[in-house]
């Protein structure tokens, strides 16, 4: 695997960089003290693309690889995670799930407007009572004259609140277990589709979450996303797809909280000299330097799996563990750099290890995705 970028990837890299800059950072504060999501942002990172790198440009995106997808996820979160957790949920979980698994007439209806940012797109799976047992999930789609008609409850829905169009998984077959769930494009518009409320969080404030009901939500069979009873491949694969990409976020993090830790390192004077020159505060900057660098060859190692097999989780669910883990570590020592104004909200750093700390839990915990790692690295036999 060759780490190096090419030069359509460092020019998107820098493209990404300078939009963050001049159009998030000033409304990243806004976005944490309100809980405020900014749509015309949002829609502006559509006009230049990045919300749908992996989307071939026939439906307005700019046909490039998971990695072009996580170089932009990376920029957004060193300003604002909570931007690039919603932008993932859109453009991975929503428009490439969409785009992988979608039938020539799907794509063609839903891809040019979560492309160009003019529809928000979300993935809705996660339920009051299955969370990491994903497959556990008891929204029904029973079949109807004309299709489905789906009914239950979502719940920690990423855009959720703001989404036009969601991916929603549901029960076709329950007593098929994991082997009776389909995939369903349905619209807000959609009589029985509505947000039950949106909720309130430690962190990622900004990003839109949400709990969402569907009573009776009438689906034609052209909006069921591949065959009957056939969802758990698609959820499958899109959680590997997922946990790699996302990985970009804390890598993000950890690489603006290092960026400022040494800057203020250099500028900070305490006992008549730079508080850089203790050696426990070069120590702290050491650690989090080779976690950013540990977790940035994890991150590219799980985007080159994803992109050749989409079966395989052991990369995905390692490097989102450990880069989760790394940068909830990292953004504690950066508060810990800046000591007491660490601790305020006047400084990035405070907001960054609240933001840090989801990474651990959504897309599957740490722990379920060790689970994971170690059953297939035992192989057969040790799946349960």
């Amino acid at each position: 695997m060759d780490l190096t970028l090419s030069e359509t990837h460092r020019e998107l890299k820098e493209a990404a960089r300078q939009f963050v800059r001049k159009e998030v950072a000033p409304v990243a504060a806004r976005m944490d003290r309100e809980d405020y999501f900014p749509l015309d942002v949002f829609r502006r990172l559509g006009k230049q693309g990045f919300l749908a790198p992996t989307i071939p440009e026939e439906f307005g995106g700019l046909g490039l690889d998971y990695l072009a997808q996580a170089l932009i996820l990376e920029e957004i979160s060193r300003v604002s995670p909570a931007l690039a957790l919603s932008v993932g949920a859109h453009s991975n979980l929503c428009a490439d799930n969409l785009y992988r698994n979608g039938t020539p007439e799907q794509r063609s209806e839903f891809l040019p407007t979560l492309a160009s940012g003019d529809k928000v797109g979300a993935l809705a799976l996660t339920e009051p009572g299955a969370g990491s047992d994903a497959v556990s999930i008891t929204t029904r789609a029973l079949r109807s004259a004309d299709g489905y008609a789906l009914t239950g409850t979502k719940q920690f829905i990423t855009n959720g609140p703001v989404a036009d169009t969601l991916l929603v998984y549901a029960k076709t077959e329950p007593t098929r277990g994991a082997h009776g769930i389909s995939a369903f494009l349905v619209t807000k518009e959609s009589p029985g589709f509505s947000v039950s409320r949106s909720l309130d969080k430690m962190g990622m404030r900004g990003s839109p979450t949400g709990e969402l009901s569907l009573q009776d939500v009438r689906v034609p069979e052209r909006r069921r996303v591949g065959p009957e009873n056939s969802g758990v491949a698609v959820m499958m694969s899109g959680l590997n797809v997922e946990r790699a990409v996302l990985a970009a976020i804390p890598v993000g993090i950890m690489a603006e909280c290092l960026e400022l830790s040494v800057q203020y390192a250099r500028e900070r004077e305490q006992f008549g000299k730079k508080i850089g020159r203790f050696e426990l505060i070069q120590e702290k900057l050491a650690n989090m330097h080779m976690r950013l660098e540990a977790s940035r060859g994890l991150l590219y190692a799980a985007l080159d799996a994803v992109q050749h097999d989409q079966r395989s989780g052991r990369a995905s669910a390692s490097a989102l563990t450990f880069a989760s883990e790394a940068s909830t570590a990292v953004a504690l020592d950066a508060v810990q750099v800046y000591g007491g104004y660490g601790y305020m909200r006047d400084y990035p750093v405070e907001k960054l290890a609240r933001d840090a700390k989801l990474l651990e839990i959504g897309a599957g915990t740490s722990e379920i995705r060790r689970l994971l790692v170690a059953r297939e690295l035992l192989g057969p036999g040790f799946d349960s």
